[in-house]
């Protein structure tokens, strides 16, 4: 009996051993080890650094996880996991702040991450991470982001100085549930509205910006948002990176100063820890 027990402990060990391996796929990436699995059928990854900070801090990229992916790979290679789920085409309407509620659940409680994340979002994951952000305040270290839509009736909806994008701006009506241009006009929960638990909670903000983009004009998202944050009195920071080649209608450009938002990040992801 002692033996068929000692089998059956084995088997199901081997069972669980071979589940993970089906359900985790170890790949590299950037020679840090990545793990890519799936949540809720949707793909997701996360990369691992070769000896994590005490704490496990970590990294949440919202869209366009390899796009100035430089800073992320400096982080992994100071301590810090970097992670990133696949809910393109959501804009960050109020269903993909659920899946990424039920995904942070998972993924803190499978990798054992320190409850506060730093946000990470470029463009359209600006819609991501701040509608998620203000849901979940007091989860939040700190939020950087790159060209960040802030306002989906300028980006894509092309209502004001952005041409916008008509295929893109159909997706997001339909992701909201939208039956018009009027009720999404009328809508009320934009990055750059409702940020007072934000600000409550002390989340700090950083913003790297191209004063030339077209796509996505600072004037009516980033500065918009950050003068916002600063009226509520929160903490907020715009750096305007001016040095490089600008493409895209000015929406794609280096960030003059990536060891300032590593610094930022870094700073309140381990000051911010609990």
């Amino acid at each position: 009996m002692r033996y068929f027990k000692l089998w059956c402990f084995l088997l199901t060990m081997g069972f669980v051993a071979q589940s993970y391996a089906q359900d985790t796929i170890i790949t590299s990436w950037k020679d840090f080890e990545r793990h890519d699995l799936k949540f809720e059928n949707r793909e997701t990854r996360v990369v691992i650094p070769k000896k994590a900070l005490e704490g496990t801090p970590w990294v949440w990229r919202a869209r366009f996880p390899e796009y100035h992916a430089g800073i992320d790979s400096a982080l992994v290679a100071q301590g810090f996991h970097v992670v990133y789920i696949n809910t393109d085409h959501m804009f960050g309407s109020p269903e993909a702040v659920q899946v990424r509620n039920r995904f942070y659940d998972f993924i803190v409680s499978k990798y054992k991450f320190q409850k506060k994340v730093a946000l990470h979002g470029h463009s359209r994951g600006g819609l991501f991470t701040y509608n998620w952000a203000k849901k979940n305040p007091k989860k939040v270290a700190c939020i950087y982001v790159d060209a960040p839509v802030c306002d989906f009736k300028s980006w894509p909806a092309g209502f004001g100085k952005s041409d916008g994008s008509k295929k893109d701006w159909e997706q997001l009506k339909k992701a909201y549930g939208f039956n018009s241009n009027e009720e999404a006009k009328a809508y009320t929960d934009n990055p750059i509205n409702n940020l007072e638990l934000l600000v409550k909670a002390k989340v700090p903000i950083l913003h790297t910006i191209g004063l030339n983009d077209d796509v996505v004009p600072p004037a009516e998202n980033s500065i918009l948002l950050v003068n916002n944050y600063i009226r509520l009195g929160g903490m907020a920071t715009v750096y305007p990176c001016i040095e490089g080649i600008q493409k895209s209608k000015g929406h794609h450009y280096a960030i003059d100063n990536p060891q300032i938002v590593i610094d930022f990040i870094k700073k309140y992801s381990i000051s911010n820890s609990n």
